[in-house]
């Protein structure tokens, strides 16, 4: 029985230190990814160094590599996040331009600068395999919500979600990457009075070339190319 019971006491031990090794691993992943994105939101991709990601993250330089392998592999893993946008199917269609704005706004503001997508912008411009990364989450993400939003086929949808990403990452990259001093300046609401009508037209509106497309734009196209 004592033999029985000591064997039962170093199983329950092995699985408490299993459980506390799996904790403290999440921790120094948690603790490394937080700095990276700060670092990598701040500096960029080809300023931010290992060595100073470990230093943030109170760590040896080893243990970034250990984990994520390198520098890309890590920013990778550092801009991989969902945009979590929200259902537009269920917004009034005349308030659709305004959610989203507001939306990627109060998302940014919140977060300083180690939110996964500031760091993507940052690192973008520089870095292709962010480029990509961002062309990737942002055809995954946002143009079946655009799709939904306006029973849209895929073609259509793809365009009209391509044009707004073309609006949201200008302004973050004016915003947060170039710091272009008046659309720093601007607040949020005047950044959703602006902006808002144009996402408004890209989700709801038609071409002027279109069929369907009110009158006045059909003829104000066509004098202007007379």
């Amino acid at each position: 029985m004592p033999a029985a019971l000591s064997q039962h006491s170093l199983a329950k031990v092995d699985r408490m230190s299993s459980d506390t090794r799996k904790a403290q691993s999440r921790r120094t992943r948690d603790a490394i990814l937080q700095a990276a994105r700060s670092r990598f939101g701040e500096d960029g991709f080809e300023r931010t160094t290992i060595r100073a990601i470990a230093a943030d993250a109170g760590i040896d330089p080893s243990m970034v590599m250990r984990y994520y392998g390198s520098k890309q592999g890590l920013l990778e893993a550092a801009a991989d996040f969902d945009l979590a946008l929200p259902d537009l199917a269920a917004v009034a269609p005349d308030e659709l331009g305004a959610v989203v704005v507001r939306h990627f706004l109060s998302r940014w503001e919140a977060a300083a600068t180690d939110d996964p997508l500031r760091v993507l912008l940052t690192t973008a411009t520089t870095n292709p395999a962010a480029a990509e990364q961002v062309q990737s989450i942002f055809n995954a993400q946002l143009q079946p919500v655009v799709a939904a939003a306006g029973a849209y086929d895929d073609d259509e949808a793809g365009e009209r979600a391509g044009l707004i990403a073309t609006q949201i990452l200008g302004l973050a990259l004016c915003r947060y990457g170039l710091r272009i001093a008046p659309v720093v300046a601007l607040d949020q609401e005047t950044v959703v009075e602006w902006l808002a009508p144009v996402i408004q037209r890209y989700l709801t509106g038609r071409r002027a070339s279109d069929p369907g497309a009110p009158r006045r734009m059909r003829q104000g196209r066509r004098a202007a190319s007379s």
